[in-house]
């Protein structure tokens, strides 16, 4: 009898990158508010001949809940961010019945990674999620 593997899934995605045009943030039917936008992600790289080449990657992203309304005046085109969540896969048939595919990342977890509006010239940033945080759950202790 051949053993069976089993494998650990998960499905998270950490990104970070530049938003592309405002979010746009909405409220669903039952009021639960819901922001959409895009980031672009570089990545540079040498090329066969030495030359170095920029890549970048376009990724929709959908924060939903408390963290949405809260960072909602902050997500503006051009502010870096770190995203952190899972990714999806919408599958949906448009009015002309041609069926339709997209990723996309579901975050858990945002950080903006500076001032959307210069309050301070340090460079510290503020962080939405929806999960709290039990500070006395931290061990400060190193293990060896």
């Amino acid at each position: 009898m051949a053993s069976q593997i089993r494998l650990p899934e998960q499905n998270l995605v950490l990104l970070t990158g530049r938003l592309t045009r405002d979010a746009n943030t909405a409220f669903t039917q039952k009021g639960a508010a819901v922001s959409r936008f895009d980031i672009a992600v570089n990545r540079r790289y040498m090329d066969a001949n030495g030359s170095w080449q920029d890549e970048t990657t376009f990724v929709p992203v959908t924060l939903w809940g408390p963290a949405a309304e809260r960072s909602k005046d902050r997500l503006k085109k051009g502010v870096p961010v770190h995203v952190e969540g899972r990714l999806v896969l919408n599958e949906y048939t448009d009015k002309n019945g041609v069926a339709h595919k997209n990723l996309q990342v579901n975050c858990r977890r945002i950080q903006i990674l500076q001032s959307a509006f210069s309050e301070s010239a340090s460079g510290s940033g503020a962080s939405f999620n929806d999960t709290p945080v039990d500070n006395e759950a931290i061990d400060d202790d190193v293990p060896f």
